[in-house]
């Protein structure tokens, strides 16, 4: 595949989801860090970039925090209804995307992603567009990994030379994701990330590595992890 970098990219943000492992009295996206909600500063992270021009984000019907934020006024965040699964909230954002003819190719990031940097952002686009069908930002493995038993004992331990931890913007043309996570879901088959989907259709996304720093904000104690990053980006940008 041979294409120029696009003028433009529509980022689409699920952030249906309730974020049960947190334990928090809201869902996840909407907890406070350095001032503002974790759903604010990926937003505005990825506005800030200059090739992203519109962020659509997937949330809940019924959702009563969302339209506090001050986010949700911008004209350039275009909020869809988000679904039951994270692939039913791309869908979504897909959906808009195609009806409204806004892009050719998109990149899906997660809501709990706040600390993504322009850098990784510039690289996942410089790395995927001129010659594959997509490509996702990802951290080789630097834990010894191993397989577990039923019984949680190890089974045997895995060669981690070949493994990689997925992490997001995944990038793929518009067209293509529609039609592998349409495909996925009407088949019932597990889509666990965008790269899943396409993977399912056969093709083979391009693995570009990212900061470990991109971390998903998951349990209690990366709260302050990420408020430590988003100040350390703060400073970095003065």
């Amino acid at each position: 595949m041979t294409s120029t970098k696009p003028s433009s990219i529509v980022a689409i943000v699920p952030a249906a989801g309730v974020g049960s492992r947190m334990k928090a009295e809201r869902p996840k996206q909407y907890l406070v860090l350095n001032g503002k909600t974790v759903l604010e500063h990926t937003i505005e992270q990825l506005l800030s970039y200059p090739l992203i021009e519109n962020v659509v984000v997937a949330i809940t019907d019924g959702d009563p925090y969302f339209p506090e934020l001050a986010i949700a006024q911008d004209s350039r965040v275009i909020r869809v209804s988000g679904g039951k699964e994270r692939a039913d909230s791309v869908l979504s954002g897909l959906s808009y995307v195609q009806e409204n003819q806004l892009t050719e190719w998109v990149m899906v990031h997660d809501a709990a992603r706040p600390c993504i940097r322009h850098s990784d952002i510039e690289k996942l686009i410089d790395d995927v567009i001129p010659e594959h069908v997509g490509g996702i930002l990802a951290t080789p493995v630097r834990d010894t990994m191993k397989q577990e038993n039923t019984d949680t004992t190890i089974e045997k331990t895995i060669d981690r030379s070949v493994l990689w931890h997925a992490l997001t913007p995944q990038l793929f043309t518009t067209e293509l994701l529609y039609l592998a996570l349409k495909t996925g879901l009407d088949k019932g088959l597990s889509i666990t990330d965008e790269s899943s989907a396409i993977e399912l259709m056969g093709h083979q996304p391009k693995l570009v590595q990212g900061r470990a720093d991109n971390l998903k904000i998951t349990q209690p104690e990366d709260l302050d992890l990420a408020a430590f990053y988003l100040q350390k980006m703060k400073k970095e940008t003065k």
